[in-house]
């Protein structure tokens, strides 16, 4: 399933396309939200790997606007929750994530993203 902590780790992997090629823009995304047990413990250890500024980006372009636009230098546990809430709980189930470089569409059915791609496009 999609949720934002995978997607924050997806690029695009088309033949050639090398630059720009993240974070994947969310096109005809229809999200639900499904609750997560909260481990605070496993955010703070996560935080260091998270592109935040692509994070934030996209988790507004989907509606939520919870996430400061700085990481905060105080990780208290408002912050945590907010966080645990875009990262975990926030599902797309369906719609596509589109390359900002070449414009490649992965599509999304049923929570799970497509991102094979055809023979003329592996390089």
């Amino acid at each position: 399933m999609v949720r934002l902590i995978t997607h924050n780790i997806l690029a695009c992997h088309a033949k050639g396309c090398t630059q720009n090629n993240f974070p994947l823009q969310f096109k005809d995304a229809s999200i639900e939200l499904k609750e997560q047990e909260f481990n605070p413990d496993f955010l703070r250890n996560f935080l260091s790997r998270l592109e935040w500024k692509a994070l934030v980006d996209t988790a507004r372009e989907l509606g939520d606007t919870s996430l400061p636009l700085e990481m905060p230098e105080m990780i208290d546990d408002e912050f945590l929750k907010n966080l645990h809430h875009v990262l975990l709980e926030i599902h797309v189930e369906e719609g596509a994530m589109i390359c900002p470089n070449c414009g490649h569409s992965y599509p999304i059915s049923n929570g799970i993203p497509n991102m094979l791609l055809a023979e003329h496009e592996i390089g």
